[in-house]
């Protein structure tokens, strides 16, 4: 007798397949969407805050032959408020990550827009460092790698979560490099923390890209919405976050200043 289950079964499969491809490509729209959205307001306050700390004239903060700080700018680079203003995105990404099961999702949203307005006044400092041009230029080398990156960490057959111990243990010596030459001010030390910065969080973000896809396959038959959502939102803050320090170490390494 023909059995005629196995191509009902076979659709069946197809079915799910192609339900689950359609959810994975919402998914990582979300991901990008929330990541770009993120990446906006942190460089609308970096530039707000930035070009109100410039004086175009003449105050006894001067930072150049030809640059001064009105009294915010030396409130933010120049008074102890700087180690709050410079550590203040690190303590939130704790707090964010200790805290995220206990949220919910639309709580996890607005505590990343949060997240990155005070990024946005951290790196504040790069409109008063570097040129305009210098620094639009090098946000779009940045964009450019980065998708290509996350391009590849997407569409790649090679399982790369390896990749993950090693990279999260070079970003620890990152931190205490970075922090030991805030005192040191060795030129050499920094080209290093750049170099070694950009390569470890270029990794990162063809490594977290595939983690992303890895997460919602494993979980997309469970059809947990606010599971999809708020992993949805921790995917796009780790991009988030790779994107921020690849453009910082590039502009570093690239960048023109004033």
């Amino acid at each position: 007798m023909a059995d005629y289950r196995t191509p009902q079964m076979g659709a069946t499969v197809g079915v799910h397949t192609a339900e689950i491809d359609e959810g994975l490509r919402a998914h990582m729209n979300k991901v990008y969407g929330l990541m770009s959205f993120g990446l906006l307001m942190t460089f609308l306050a970096a530039w707000a805050i930035g070009t109100m700390t410039v004086s175009a004239v003449p105050t006894q903060y001067a930072i150049g032959s030809n640059q001064y700080l009105t009294d915010l700018g030396a409130t933010l680079y120049l008074s102890p408020l700087k180690w709050v203003v410079m550590f203040l995105p690190l303590v939130l990404v704790f707090v964010f990550s200790a805290m995220i099961n206990r949220m919910s999702a639309a709580a996890a949203q607005t505590f990343f827009y949060v997240f990155a307005t005070a990024m946005g006044v951290s790196i504040s400092w790069i409109f008063v460092a570097f040129t305009g041009a210098s620094i639009a230029q090098v946000f779009l080398i940045t964009s450019i790698a980065f998708g290509g990156l996350s391009l590849w960490g997407y569409t790649t057959k090679r399982d790369i979560s390896g990749w993950g111990g090693f990279l999260i243990m070079g970003v620890i010596g990152l931190i205490v490099a970075s922090v030991v030459n805030i005192w040191l001010q060795s030129d050499v030390i920094g080209w290093a923390v750049s170099i070694i910065g950009l390569l470890i969080f270029a990794g990162l973000t063809a490594y977290d890209t595939q983690r992303i896809k890895t997460d919602y396959i494993a979980h997309a038959e469970h059809g947990d919405q606010e599971w999809m959502d708020k992993s949805a939102i921790m995917g796009s803050l780790s991009l988030y976050i790779n994107f921020i320090n690849m453009f910082m170490f590039l502009l570093q390494l690239m960048g023109n200043r004033e």
